[in-house]
């Protein structure tokens, strides 16, 4: 038989004598933890910091704002912790100024408390638009010009040999000129050439149907009244003149 050997009757080795000497016999695999650790803590740390910076679970409904004013519905808003601006301004003639039209975010989404609101609204007062360059054009194109504006537009007929050339235009018996600013709810007043006026002083121009002959007429005896000139001295031509 063998002999047994004797257990060591000293102290047991610690956890940290134990961890050291781990350690030192496997270094490479205590590298591998070690990374793994330390990667899963930074892991910990960004997600729960991105909770806290985005709030994260914390929602709040945006609430219904079309159709109110502006002055109800910033109240509604800051009530319920948002903040609001107006982004941009529409023309409406149908609406009363200052009524929400449009809102993003729409009206029921799931947002962060504290979030912009953005509105758009009716304007109070009514777009300007810029006259173009209407003279002298036809009247299918001068017509085109405003109503492309979205201006309401009215013909007036005007004396002139030019048929159908726009002549001029008014709003509210003012004349315009090319270049002004007016507001889009102008009604504007085309002045339109009839083409009914004779120009005389063309040298194509022939004078109707005995027009000459009366003109000859006429000048001969305006000639004969400036040939004969009565002398007022003469007693005998007083007393013809008397009878």
């Amino acid at each position: 038989m063998t002999p047994k050997k004797d257990k060591p009757t000293g102290p047991k080795p610690s956890f940290y004598q134990r961890f050291v000497n781990v350690n030192r016999e496997h270094p490479v695999l205590m590298n591998v933890i070690y990374i793994f650790i330390a990667a899963f803590i930074l892991v910990w740390l960004l997600l729960s910091f991105l909770d806290s910076w985005t709030r994260h679970g914390d929602e709040a409904i945006v609430p219904a704002l079309k159709g109110q004013p502006i002055e109800l519905a910033s109240v509604s808003l800051e009530n319920d912790g948002f903040k609001w601006e107006v982004m941009d301004s529409v023309f409406e003639s149908t609406q009363r100024p200052g009524t929400v039209v449009e809102q993003n975010p729409h009206a029921g989404a799931c947002v962060k408390p504290g979030r912009t609101v953005y509105l758009t609204i009716v304007a109070f007062s009514p777009k300007m638009v810029t006259v173009p360059d209407f003279m002298n054009v036809s009247l299918r194109q001068g017509r085109s010009m405003f109503e492309g504006l979205g201006l309401s537009v009215h013909i007036v007929t005007v004396a002139s040999e030019y048929k159908d050339l726009v002549l001029g235009a008014k709003i509210n018996g003012v004349p315009l000129r090319p270049g002004q600013r007016i507001p889009v709810t102008s009604n504007i007043t085309l002045e339109v050439g009839g083409g009914d006026l004779i120009d005389e002083t063309d040298p194509n121009f022939v004078m109707p149907d005995g027009g000459e002959a009366d003109a000859s007429k006429n000048d001969a005896e305006e000639e004969v009244e400036l040939d004969v000139e009565l002398p007022d001295e003469d007693p005998t031509i007083q007393l013809l003149l008397q009878d």
